[in-house]
């Protein structure tokens, strides 16, 4: 069959412009998310496995079509777990790639040094597991994916430890603190402090070790000395490791102990530390508990879990996973439903709406924190050996509190569950 010259000119000019359309869509510049994270140094265990997480969350919105036609690009550097680094790295997403929107990596230590640079430029800020980081700075366009919420974000680490142990019978009396001198363990203790006074508990011992401590058999031998009830440790993964084995190592059994200690939520270090273990109470976010098995959340385990060997990260990803995936749930969700990434109109949509996440629902209230606070309380007891397989399910942690996620009862004091 011939075709007529002007219909195949017709043809053509057709399959040119199909051509330029589905090219343009392939082309469309990425919107960018742009943060730094720990990917070396004493934080990448947890800050490798977010950015896992948050990958995940990336292919996931692409597969949907992006965000306002746009593919979704994650731009980020190593801030090598040192503070010092970061207002640098945020200086160059901001003013050389020029991201659209502007995340933080994980830690506080790691979020407050980004606060001033985000802030000079008046930028909308998702933070990633900051403990009470906008109760110095005011910034009203932060906003924090972590579950210490509510009017006294800094207590809320333990406030659970302190429920628990006050319905004990006798009441413990005396309460010894330590923890590292960095940006969490300090707001950590401040919230300690408070909850203490109220408690009616006498602190007996207060103090801070250097962030580079080695050796902490003589921060334990002199809290030892004070024979305290309670003792809450504020620390990061390297100390947390160094005092559960120091405590074990001589033979320290106060009535309840732990609280806020850092790495004791990764897989690796739990297995590390086995038997080692058992009877300490410590926060947690997220464990596998019917209560807070949320939709959705199951799918992203499975995907982080099937990558996890191959990336070098926590292998169950129950800390970090949730959290990295959540913030960027409410980014997008954010982005959706004001068309936009300005940073205002986003910043005023976050404020009054509530987010749909693998976290169940996400509301924010005063100072960008969420509305309510959601901690756990989680002790440890009949660990035996260093089998990762141990800790998928719950055989060896109990949810103490909150009470509507609670899944069992403590084993006080300490030394029973030893």
């Amino acid at each position: 069959m011939r075709i007529e010259r002007r219909a195949f000119h017709k043809l053509a000019l057709a399959g040119v412009a199909m051509g330029f359309t589905g090219s343009a869509n392939a082309q469309a510049k990425p919107l960018t998310i742009g943060f730094g994270m720990a990917l070396t140094g004493g934080l990448a265990p947890n800050g490798k496995g977010a950015l896992l997480a948050m990958q995940i969350a990336e292919e996931d919105i692409n597969a949907r079509g992006g965000l306002l036609g746009r593919p979704v690009k994650l731009v980020y550097y190593d801030d090598q777990s040192n503070p010092s680094t970061v207002p640098g790295l945020y200086t160059k997403l901001m003013d050389v790639d020029k991201v659209d929107v502007v995340v933080s990596g994980y830690a506080t230590n790691m979020i407050a040094p980004a606060m001033p640079v985000v802030m000079q430029k008046d930028r909308t800020f998702f933070s990633l597991l900051g403990l009470a980081v906008n109760s110095e700075f005011h910034h009203p366009r932060y906003f924090s994916i972590t579950p210490t919420g509510g009017p006294r974000p800094k207590e809320s680490f333990a406030e659970g430890f302190f429920e628990v142990a006050m319905e004990q019978n006798p009441k413990p009396q005396t309460l010894a603190l330590i923890g590292a001198d960095a940006e969490f363990p300090r707001n950590a203790m401040e919230g300690v402090r408070n909850i203490a006074k109220k408690a009616g508990v006498k602190i007996v011992y207060d103090k801070t070790y250097p962030p580079t401590t080695a050796d902490y058999t003589p921060i334990v031998r002199a809290v030892a000395a004070t024979n305290p009830d309670l003792l809450v440790i504020c620390s990061y993964p390297p100390d947390s490791v160094g005092l559960v084995r120091s405590i074990n190592e001589i033979g320290f059994k106060p009535k309840m102990v732990g609280g806020g200690m850092v790495g004791l939520q990764a897989t690796a270090l739990k297995a590390q530390l086995g038997a080692a273990l058992n009877g300490f109470v410590n926060f947690d976010f997220w464990l596998p508990v019917p209560k807070i098995d949320f939709p959705g959340i199951d799918t992203l385990l499975q995907k982080y879990q099937a990558r996890a060997q191959a990336e070098g990260v926590d292998p169950l990803g129950y800390y970090m996973a949730p959290w990295g995936y959540a913030q960027l749930q409410v980014m997008a969700q954010a982005i959706e439903a004001t068309k936009s990434v300005d940073d205002r109109k986003l910043a005023d949509f976050i404020r009054t709406n509530s987010f749909k996440t693998v976290l169940g629902d996400i509301k924010f209230g005063k100072g960008g924190e969420w509305a309510q606070s959601r901690v756990l309380q989680v002790q440890f007891h009949d660990i035996k050996g260093n089998d990762i397989e141990q800790f998928r399910a719950m055989g060896t942690q109990t949810v103490l509190t909150p009470e509507e996620y609670k899944s069992g009862s403590v084993i006080y004091p300490y030394e029973k569950a030893k």
